[in-house]
């Protein structure tokens, strides 16, 4: 893949991510917590994958400490370890929030509260953040 191309797939990558964010304030908003965390999921992993394929990476995976973990870092690129927290906890919310049986004897529905929809927002605001540091610097 041509560098003109990872970069266009970067950028789009991390718009995605911002309209998922996006998107959980709404779902809290609306009350649906459970959505509002398995988004919040969805914006930091996008954001990740935006920041390897600026890198001309090939992202592949859905756990975001994983995909932090394998990030090629170089000196353009420095270590991300440093969210490796906001990942976990984020990690944690990628099957639960969404389905019956990811909860004993519960739904989704009814277990996520305000305050983790608010924490899970906030994790990935700060690797949303992060990730768009690298591309500010860009010419």
């Amino acid at each position: 893949m041509s560098q003109e191309r990872n970069e266009q797939d970067a950028r789009r990558w991390l718009k995605q991510a911002e309209a998922d964010i996006g998107a959980a304030g709404n779902s809290i908003a609306s009350k649906n917590f459970e959505w509002a965390a398995f988004q919040s999921q969805q914006a930091a992993e996008k954001a990740v994958k935006a920041l390897w394929y600026h890198a001309g990476a090939d992202p592949w995976g859905h756990s975001i400490v994983k995909l932090i973990q394998d990030f090629p870092f170089t000196a353009e690129f420095p270590d991300i370890h440093h969210a490796l927290n906001d990942a976990k906890k984020l990690d944690k919310l990628y099957i639960p929030t969404r389905y019956p049986n990811g909860l004993p004897d519960m739904i989704p529905a009814d277990v996520y509260t305000s305050e983790e929809a608010h924490a899970a927002v906030a994790s990935a605001r700060v690797i949303i953040d992060l990730v768009k540091g690298f591309f500010q610097s860009d010419p």
